[in-house]
């Protein structure tokens, strides 16, 4: 009897394991940032925050740097259901898109306060559009305000003309183009290399990148920042939608409730980011300026142009998102 006894409790022990593995979903979750990136700071918090909530029911695995996926592979993996969750630039997906632009176009938005204002009235035309491919939105985070970064001292847009400039979307390689320079795409994990091998003599992001990258080794000290405060362009971090109807309803209220905390905690952090990578980059030799008036107009020229552009391009809705905002 006590044999018998003993098997039946280790069977019991057996189906008790089987059942909590069973319990147990496990997602990827590839970003394309440094692991020191603030947003990757965030969405790794997101999913401890997950894995508290739930008990350990659902375990996140953040792939940082690019090591699962590409950046711009990110999205599709979504998608296709490769990667069950992940983080990917928003506007980089402008050419499939132009909604997906719409917080790229120089000056439309170029402060916090702003670019929230924006997020909220195109939230639901972003989260339409990717509803139809299968995919959930659960946060966007803004990125710092985007500034210009070049070698040599710039006075115009003049002064850009014909250099190798450095696009990490369809916005950024037009801003290269209206300014005669010359635009190549380049991911932000190789950016440095492309900036210490001369592919990139300037370019235009936040200065959170600048730091990630140690922009003063690879662009040598003396070179310039220029805090155009040019536009605010968003990280979104999603599910497949199908992965998030797998779910039960308790892991799914943990999932959204931790993404509402992750936005809130990741725009304060942008903000709070933006104040300290210029000091760091002062500190490590690189020149911080206000862009003249000259090339703040010429900024502002082709930021003019490119809404346009945008209009004309990204169809009825992009109206009622545009009244909206100037409300």
């Amino acid at each position: 009897m006590n044999r018998i006894t003993a098997a039946l409790a280790g069977l019991g022990l057996v189906a008790t394991f089987a059942t909590t593995v069973q319990a147990q979903t496990k997602w990827d979750m590839p970003t394309g940032y440094a692991p020191t990136n603030f947003h990757t700071e965030n969405v790794k918090q997101f999913a401890a925050d997950v894995d508290k909530a739930t008990g350990g029911k659902l375990k996140i695995t953040v792939h940082d740097n690019g090591s699962l996926f590409k950046q711009n592979e990110i999205k599709r993996a979504v998608q296709s259901g490769q990667a069950q969750a992940g983080e990917f630039l928003l506007p980089a997906l402008a050419n499939e898109d132009p909604m997906y632009g719409i917080d790229s176009v120089p000056f439309l938005a170029d402060s916090y306060t702003d670019a929230m204002k924006l997020w909220k009235v195109s939230r639901s035309a972003i989260e339409a559009r990717m509803a139809k491919q299968g995919i959930k939105v659960l946060y966007g985070v803004a990125w710092p305000p985007q500034g210009v970064y070049s070698k040599k001292a710039i006075n115009s847009a003049a002064d850009l003309k014909g250099v190798k400039w450095r696009a990490y979307s369809p916005q950024t390689n037009r801003i290269g183009e209206l300014l005669g320079a010359q635009p190549a795409t380049i991911q932000a994990a190789e950016l440095a290399q492309a900036l210490s091998t001369g592919v990139v003599e300037a370019h235009m992001t936040s200065g959170a990148t600048g730091v990630d990258i140690k922009v003063w080794d690879s662009m040598g000290k003396g070179s310039y920042y220029y805090d155009a405060q040019a536009w605010l362009p968003k990280n979104l971090v999603v599910v497949n939608q199908k992965a998030f109807d797998g779910l039960d309803k308790a892991t799914q209220d943990a999932v959204l409730k931790a993404a509402a905390e992750a936005e809130a905690r990741g725009w304060q952090r942008s903000e709070a980011r933006d104040k300290s990578t210029k000091v760091i980059m002062e500190q490590n030799g690189m020149v911080i300026a206000a862009p003249s008036a000259g090339l703040k107009a010429d900024l502002k020229k082709i930021g003019a142009t490119m809404l346009t552009e945008w209009e004309k391009s990204a169809g009825a809705d992009a109206k009622a998102v545009l009244d909206a905002y100037r409300k």
